[in-house]
């Protein structure tokens, strides 16, 4: 290693880590800085997650499938590396609730399950008259008094009542977080919802107002007519595409993987990494990515990673089933169904790529993307590939009419994946980074561990972090500076 530089160490080389090598090496080329990045990845690719198949045509992921536009660090970071140009939106259509063995529209203007249109609403068949009528009361219950942190669930069956809780708001929130709502944090998960309740009263008035003057889903020509573009987005070759390019905009030196770190020891001037192949690197300063498992094992003498061994989560798996066309008999227009817990299939969503996703798919043939694993049902990702994919083929056959086996199948298992972000995690997470500010200084973690599962959420923690590395270096070298003149 060269003695004349100042070793930046991230560790973990998932997304986060991906987007913290990136913006800080490019910060550190621009400005020519004395510094030298070195990436550590513990197995032979990077991406975590983010893995696309392709295969005879289709193009499958493994593991999360699109980006909320709205959200902008995806698609800067692919503008910043050069593929801002295969980026393509979901087609939009109506997506749908499973009740018992029934599939349900979504009814229009629910935002996250919350009405913000009364006529859609009172039409569904979601709910039963008193369900209704229970939610109604949303326009005159009285604001929570309890305006802390507080578990999801308990808060929206305060304002809108149990059935439209379990029927249509768990079903739809489930697909981001796979936890238990009654469970998860509100200020971690939809701090805006108890925001907009003390604003407004009404979470719904208030959905509603949030939601008024936001710009409508803009309107492509194209060949065959107008397409609504959706709010999703993905690259034409899969999101893994992203990945392949980030890692070609790094120098080769740069990135080690198949490398396991071992140990992080304090020095008097920053770390001692110690290394699975028995090599120490010294690092000034590091960004810790991986899940939060893992950082209690790399810190043993520091006990208040403490809560970290006791934070939870869940295990899920991702079943592809690719179709000829004419197998799914029965058509139904949309891109897709969340399963309610009422229902006794064991899958939890289903999305049917090919209509979502036009370029995934080669023409005459059929792609449906089915989840499973949830608390209390987990077990199934421990199965064999035959035996996932045999239990969703029967919830499969059962709710949509498929007559004929699948060409092929892809089964991706995601064990303790997503993290649950339990009451109390905003306030520890605070803790925590408070007393490695005096500990550990130098030290910062970034990651779906911490504040944010979401694609463009784990950019956006590792463009702080690289704020936050700089600001240390510099501080760090002043000092040596003064010290040196004195």
């Amino acid at each position: 290693m060269d003695s004349n530089n100042q070793y930046i160490a991230i560790i973990g080389g998932g997304l986060t880590g991906l987007a913290s090598a990136f913006y800080l090496q490019r910060k550190i080329e621009e400005e020519h800085l004395p510094y030298q990045v070195v990436l550590i990845e513990s197995s032979d690719r990077l991406g975590g997650k983010m893995q696309t198949v392709v295969r005879d045509g289709f193009v499958i992921e493994r593991g999360p499938d699109s980006f909320l536009a709205r959200k902008k660090s995806m698609a800067q970071l692919a503008k910043d590396v050069g593929i801002e140009g295969a980026i393509v939106p979901n087609s939009t259509g109506q997506s749908y609730i499973l009740i018992g063995d029934e599939l349900l529209p979504i009814p229009g203007g629910a935002v996250m399950g919350i009405p913000t249109e009364i006529s859609p609403f009172i039409k569904s068949r979601l709910f039963s008259p008193v369900g209704k009528m229970r939610a109604a009361m949303d326009f005159v219950l009285p604001r929570s008094k309890e305006t802390g942190d507080q578990p999801l669930g308990p808060f929206l069956r305060r304002r809108l009542g149990d059935e439209v809780v379990e029927n249509l708001v768990e079903p739809l929130m489930s697909g981001i977080y796979a936890g238990d709502l009654d469970q998860l944090s509100i200020l971690s998960t939809f701090p805006d919802m108890l925001e907009t309740e003390q604003k407004h009263r009404s979470l719904i008035l208030g959905t509603k107002k949030n939601r008024t003057g936001k710009a409508a889903p803009k309107v492509e020509k194209k060949d065959k007519g107008d397409h609504r573009v959706g709010m999703f987005r993905t690259f034409e070759k899969g999101l893994q595409s992203l990945i392949d390019a980030i890692e070609a905009k790094l120098p080769s030196e740069m990135v080690r993987k198949n490398l396991s770190v071992e140990s992080i020891t304090k020095q008097e001037k920053g770390y001692a990494i110690g290394l699975s192949d028995g090599e120490f690197m010294q690092a000034a300063a590091i960004i810790v990515t991986t899940p939060h498992q893992a950082i209690p094992r790399l810190f043993p003498d520091y006990s208040f990673f403490e809560p970290f061994k006791h934070m939870p989560s869940t295990s899920v798996a991702t079943v592809s089933l690719a179709f000829d066309e004419r197998a799914v008999k029965q058509d139904i227009n949309g891109t897709g169904f969340v399963v309610s817990r009422n229902s006794p299939c064991r899958i939890t969503a289903c999305t049917w790529t090919h209509k979502k996703w036009a370029h995934s798919t080669p023409k005459g043939k059929a792609l449906l993307r089915c989840y499973v694993g949830r608390p209390g049902d987990e077990g199934i990702v421990d199965l064999s590939d035959e035996e996932i994919v045999q239990i969703v083929l029967r919830d499969m056959k059962q709710i949509m009419n498929i007559t004929e086996e699948p060409l092929f199948s892809v089964v991706s298992r995601w064990r303790e994946a997503m993290p649950q972000y339990r009451v109390g995690h905003t306030s520890t997470l605070r803790r925590i980074e408070s007393l490695m500010s005096a500990e550990l200084p130098g030290v910062y973690l970034a990651g779906a561990s911490h504040k944010g599962v979401g694609m463009p959420d784990c950019i956006d923690q590792g463009v702080a972090a690289v704020g936050k590395v700089l600001d240390y270096m510099k501080q760090v070298n002043v000092e040596k500076e003064m010290v040196g003149m004195s």
